[in-house]
């Protein structure tokens, strides 16, 4: 009988042991777990071209158990209505009936609840929501073929992926720029990648290092399953994969892996004439030159490689600039001024000195970003404008808290401050407009405030330190 992780030592006359055995029974379990998950981790490593005939055994009651603890209990709703406190009122019952589905090929996905969220530039991005039971699996299957190809990936890609992040591939790309020899940056960007991956291509790719039919047969109905409309009639996807379902960061992962990584690092190796750099993150890529020709004769022939898995690059989000420690002088002297800047992961990187003369990459909060992030707020005071002062304030504190752990990078400090500074003015004319007598005045509000919200302070290393140490070989 599989133990609810759930249980209560109390008030549970069915617990046949007493709870320190029931405890030790869930650890011994996880600890299984782990020792099969990294057996097929070695597995890959031994053999990085082993094609994986039988993985579904992996995916046992304790993996999905695990993995329903790892998903976000405030999530929204999916097409049935179950929260994740629904789904854990009756645990056991679930996961064992999840179970025996997927092992016995009867488990049908249910197709996703489509919402529409704002974008940067005034477009809307469309996001599947999923049932907590989906999630489950999908979650266990992403688990489970993370050890298979976390050993294939790249080092060069960074986007979703186990211990690596947002920050890792800004500082590999500062690296990149400043240590090697790149006069040309190219900044790439795949227009809708994420719905137009083409199924076929991306089961074939799968089949390389996966052979479990059932797997792969689970695997084709997440992404055909499509999404429900307000009438609960189910339309079938028949391209791309669903934005905001748990596997598809994998297998958009998987997909630029076979088409965009190899064959990069294949011309990098073997056609290039100087210097390149290459950091990509999910369907984003930012590219550095040391030869203007090699940019240019990289860009045709990946336009010519994405059309063949049908993927377009975006006309207007790609670029090539001339960008490094010779830019500055290069332009100058052909009288066109100072050096252009690119935006990659919410930064604008510019190129800038030292205190001492030498070239730097300056990284400053991407001003689209910032608007955005500031009109969000707002709107959201709005909302809060009759709550309780202090319970609005604590709101306010995570959300500075949040933006400082992200953006407060060496050489931002005034686009902090600016941020900072706008989200107290705001909340501040707001509270003023709650009633036409009001006592809120600019000597009490900016002590008070000041007193709570996070001062700006640098919480990240120079990106060269980090990646030096997180890259000490």
């Amino acid at each position: 009988m599989l133990v609810t992780v759930a249980e209560r030592v109390e008030g549970r006359v069915l617990t046949e042991r007493n709870a320190s055995e029931l405890a030790r029974d869930r650890t011994q379990c996880r600890e299984i777990t782990k020792l099969r998950l990294a057996r097929v981790r070695e597995a890959a490593l031994k053999d990085r071209e082993q094609s994986f005939t039988a993985l579904m055994h992996h995916l046992t009651p304790e993996l999905l158990i695990s993995s329903f603890y790892q998903l976000r209990k405030q999530a929204a709703k999916g097409i049935d209505g179950l929260t994740w406190q629904d789904y854990e009122g009756e645990l056991e019952n679930r996961i064992n009936d999840l179970h025996r589905r997927m092992h016995g090929g009867i488990y049908k996905p249910k197709p996703a609840r489509r919402v529409y969220i704002p974008k940067g530039d005034g477009s809307k991005r469309p996001l599947s929501i999923q049932c907590v039971e989906d999630k489950i699996a999908q979650l266990a299957v992403v688990t489970l073929l993370n050890q298979i190809y976390e050993t294939n990936f790249k080092g060069f890609s960074y986007g979703f992926r186990p211990g690596r992040g947002q920050h890792d591939a800004l500082d590999a790309l500062t690296f990149g720029i400043v240590k090697r020899k790149v006069n040309w940056v190219l900044d790439l960007d795949i227009r809708q990648f994420f719905d137009t991956v083409e199924h076929e291509w991306l089961i074939q790719m799968l089949r390389h290092r996966v052979q479990d039919k059932r797997l792969i047969k689970l695997i084709t109905r997440w992404i055909k399953v499509g999404i429900a409309d307000e009438g609960g009639k189910r339309h079938p996807a028949h391209l791309g994969v669903p934005q905001g379902a748990v596997i598809s960061p994998l297998l958009a992962n998987i997909y630029l892996h076979y088409v965009f990584d190899l064959w990069s690092h294949q011309w990098r190796v073997k056609k290039a004439k100087g210097d390149v750099v290459i950091v990509r993150y999910a369907d984003d890529a930012v590219l550095g030159f040391q030869s203007k020709w090699d940019a240019n004769e990289y860009r045709a022939l990946l336009v010519q490689r994405l059309a063949k898995f049908g993927l377009v690059l975006h006309a207007d989000k790609t670029r090539l600039i001339r960008f490094g420690r010779f830019a500055a002088q290069q332009r100058a002297e052909r009288g066109e001024g100072k050096p252009e800047s690119f935006d990659f992961l919410g930064f604008t990187h510019f190129c800038t000195k030292r205190k001492n003369g030498e070239f730097q990459v300056g990284r400053k909060t991407s001003r689209k970003r910032l608007v955005k992030q500031i009109k969000a707020i707002q709107t959201e005071l709005r909302r809060r404008l009759h709550n309780p002062p202090r319970q609005t304030l604590a709101w306010l504190v995570r959300v500075v808290r949040g933006h400082m752990n992200y953006y407060a990078v060496p050489g931002n400090v005034v686009r902090l401050s600016l941020f900072r500074t706008e989200v107290v003015k705001r909340w501040f004319k707001l509270l003023r407009r709650r009633s036409q007598r009001t006592s809120v005045n600019w000597n009490w509000f900016s002590p008070w405030v000041n007193r709570f919200i996070p001062k700006v302070h640098i919480v990240h290393a120079y990106p060269e330190e980090r990646f030096i140490a997180n890259h000490s070989k």
